[in-house]
């Protein structure tokens, strides 16, 4: 799976994994990562999503990576506002009110663009990433991050070989995998989410759980 799917799926408006409305695990979870208002967050693969929205509504300011200059472009225009945009290390960087967004892959993305970011929330990153980029993906959040902000991970869990994805099964033990050497890691919330999941029924899913987790570096505990 190159860049190049991702791009033609917004150009195709092949977008089914666009959600219209704020993931309901965002206001519910995000209070436990005690993330003060001003600080910034990261949202990685972020598309053009309303999630962004509500973490501006609470305050932060947003920091995103998506492969698709369609989908920031769409972000900016639906939100009404006129992105002044940069170039640098062959990424562009559009940025207007609380949201700067870098164009291209995250893999090129710069630990100088997350240096200040306190928190972060992956909705749609990791279960779009195949098996063999996850542990990739993990590896640059450990190389990019600091190491006092904490993940709101959002994942889904299928039956294997059902689908052959994306997006992609993410239960406990292939998070714990990815990122267990340095994270701490619970399992916050498990719910049905196949009859919310019309377009993954239909591709031959049996059942479908929809997981919230939180991660934390193993410096300190949000759990105490």
């Amino acid at each position: 799976m190159t860049p190049d799917f991702w791009i033609e799926r917004w150009k195709k408006g092949e977008i089914g994994f666009h959600m219209g409305a704020v993931h309901e695990f965002l206001p519910k979870h995000w209070p436990h990562l005690k993330v003060a208002p001003g600080s910034a967050v990261f949202v990685p693969l972020c598309g053009k999503s309303h999630d962004m929205v509500w973490l501006a509504a609470q305050g932060h300011r947003v920091i995103g990576i998506e492969l698709s200059p369609l989908a920031v472009d769409d972000f900016f225009q639906e939100q009404g506002l006129e992105a002044d945009t940069r170039s640098t290390g062959g990424l562009v960087v559009r940025s207007a009110g609380p949201y700067t967004i870098w164009c291209g892959d995250i893999f090129d993305l710069p630990a100088e663009a997350t240096a200040e970011v306190a928190a972060v929330y992956d909705r749609a990153a990791l279960v779009a990433l195949p098996p063999s980029l996850q542990p990739r993906y993990a590896k640059k959040l450990v190389e990019i991050l600091p190491a006092s902000a904490p993940i709101l991970l959002a994942g889904l869990v299928y039956p294997d070989g059902e689908i052959s994805g994306p997006p992609f099964s993410t239960p406990l033990a292939q998070v714990a995998a990815l990122f267990g050497g340095n994270y701490a890691i619970r399992l916050a919330e498990v719910r049905d989410g196949l009859a919310q999941s019309q377009n993954l029924k239909a591709r031959g899913v049996s059942s479908l759980e929809e997981t919230a987790y939180i991660l934390e570096r193993k410096t300190r505990s949000l759990w105490d």
